[in-house]
């Protein structure tokens, strides 16, 4: 009997047993159905991010790296939301007009206020300031003036150069950020569809056990939205759009893990396969995290689920910054960069 076939049996008798016992679930048989593992999001399993500090660590080269180089086909570069001089730009967010000193957008960071008691003036939080030239302050969204400064909202889009974006397009800001999409299930609905309810319930001790026992090659339970997040919902209701327990597999076989669990979910479940687990997913944000994120423009860095679980808030992804984030396997990185090109 090969290794795969011994561990398919174990886990077919895992959920024999359980089968037999109902009406109340056990605990899994961990230590029948846990292989060695091979090589560490210790989040709550339903936190879509933690900016938990990891002090250092050394660079690691993870599954879907450099080998698998995500390009932006025509434009000679590595990644599609590399910046250069010269590029057309977009941002959303703040724009802020003081005396004496360049009309600046501000990163969406905590800011900090100047002036005194009462008389407080908005200004952008350090080193989270954008250079601006050709804002029309009279079509800014919200315009407000305090202490002589000149604050409201736009999305803008321009010439990237040295740092500095020159406006030629302006509008209202935009009210859905990159990013903020519900979180999407590859998995096909069963027959009949997925049910309504809420997929959280399915996250029992017993399966927060089975995953933590195998961080190596799972990642932590998270939430799918099938149909986009619940909308009109009613406080203490279930959602009124189907929700998915979301397991990711980066190395073993998904069809057995999907069979260990099936018998323990009683709403919908979808066991997919993912580029890294849940302690590459760790070690690739430690990675992040040893840079040195100032001089990167790094504002955040979370740690999450999915295919890209490590999500990296920063200024703009230039050509320095891409440079720095490629050997932590930059194609399995979330970036979001606030400067943004535009096609």
């Amino acid at each position: 009997m090969t290794p795969t076939d011994e561990i398919d049996e174990l886990l077919r008798q895992a959920g024999s047993r359980w089968r037999a016992e109902q009406p109340s679930p056990p605990e899994p048989d961990l230590e029948r159905i846990t292989r060695k593992p091979r090589r560490r999001w210790v989040v709550p399993a339903l936190a879509a991010a933690s900016v938990a500090a990891i002090a250092a660590a050394a660079l690691v080269v993870l599954p879907g790296g450099d080998d698998e180089p995500v390009v932006a086909p025509g434009n000679g570069k590595t990644h599609p939301l590399e910046v250069r001089d010269g590029d057309r730009v977009e941002v959303s967010g703040q724009v802020v007009a003081a005396p004496g000193v360049p009309v600046r957008y501000c990163l969406p960071v905590p800011a900090i206020s100047v002036g005194g008691p009462g008389g407080e003036a908005p200004a952008c939080a350090p080193g989270a300031a954008v250079d601006l030239t050709g804002v029309d302050l009279t079509r800014l969204i919200d315009l407000n003036v305090i202490g002589g400064v000149k604050t409201g909202n736009a999305k803008l889009v321009g010439i990237w150069k040295a740092g500095t974006i020159a406006v030629e397009e302006q509008g209202p800001p935009a009210t859905v950020q990159p990013g903020d999409a519900a979180p999407t299930v590859p998995c096909a609905a069963p027959a009949g569809g997925w049910t309504k309810g809420d997929a959280s319930q399915s996250i029992t001790p017993a399966i927060e056990q089975f995953v933590k026992a195998r961080t190596a090659d799972l990642q932590n339970p998270w939430i799918g939205w099938p149909e986009g997040f619940p909308t009109e919902t009613t406080p203490g209701a279930p959602p009124n759009k189907p929700s998915v327990l979301m397991i990711g597999v980066a190395h073993g076989d998904v069809a057995a893990v999907r069979r260990a669990l099936e018998p323990q979910v009683k709403g919908n479940l979808c066991v997919t396969q993912v580029k890294v687990s849940q302690s590459e997913a760790a070690k690739q944000q430690a990675a992040v995290e040893a840079l040195p994120i100032r001089e990167y423009g790094i504002t955040s860095v979370g740690l999450g689920v999915g295919d890209k679980p490590v999500r990296v808030e920063l200024r703009i992804l230039d050509e320095k910054t891409l440079t720095a984030l490629k050997p932590v396997g930059v194609d399995s990185l979330d970036l979001q960069p606030y400067i943004r090109p535009v096609s």
